[in-house]
């Protein structure tokens, strides 16, 4: 039988999450990215508790690249970054309209900007161009209405320097891989993973509840 995923390599593991047996590179290098493994899979825990040397590698790799994006942020600002960069790793587009990092740039943008028109008073909603941006617009708008509606205008400013962070991040992606998901992918393999940058000691509030955010002198 053939993976239904790569239609190259012999499918030889039960995956869980499409009900459906996949080839051990599409498992290894699909999940958590393209398929919505669950907790449970026992490929996805084997891989969490032994990783190899080259994911060890790439983990360190995707932590130095992450780590100077949070560079110049107030703690909280960097809270909000993860928070955002967490809801960002999760998002799974249609499958005709898969989520790539231009549509990141783009949301980001715009709830950024929709918030710093309001910073000056003014009441407008800025739009994203395309439609699986404007999807992850609306998941964005809903978790930043939820942080910030304790905070007041203080904690908008700080959600839209993260978002803005954020936007300026998927740019950089795009202009190397334009029409890919590099910077998604970033996201998923450092905030979904064990280890990531919230359990270094720097870091180590950065991916706390959302209750800790809306205190207003935190």
């Amino acid at each position: 039988m053939v993976c239904p995923l790569c239609s190259q390599r012999k499918a030889k593991r039960a995956c869980p999450a499409l009900g459906q047996q996949i080839c051990a590179v599409c498992c290894g290098t699909k999940r958590l990215v393209e398929i919505n493994c669950p907790a449970d899979c026992v490929y996805l825990t084997a891989a969490r508790s032994h990783p190899p040397a080259v994911v060890q590698r790439q983990q360190e790799h995707d932590r130095a690249q992450l780590l100077p994006l949070l560079a110049g942020l107030s703690e909280r600002q960097a809270r909000l970054f993860l928070m955002i960069g967490t809801l960002i790793s999760r998002h799974r587009g249609e499958a005709l309209q898969k989520l790539v990092d231009e549509d990141i740039a783009q949301a980001a943008e715009a709830l950024a900007a929709t918030l710093e028109t309001a910073g000056r008073g003014i009441v407008y909603e800025h739009r994203p161009s395309t439609v699986p941006a404007e999807r992850l617009l609306t998941e964005l708008k809903g978790l930043v209405t939820d942080v910030t509606r304790e905070g007041g205008s203080a904690l908008e400013r700080d959600a839209a320097i993260a978002l803005r962070r954020l936007e300026a991040a998927a740019k950089e992606r795009v202009k190397a891989q334009p029409g890919g998901h590099a910077f998604q992918q970033l996201l998923v393999r450092v905030l979904l993973a064990p280890g990531g940058p919230a359990s270094g000691e720097q870091h180590k509030t950065a991916t706390t509840a959302a209750s800790s955010l809306i205190i207003p002198g935190v």
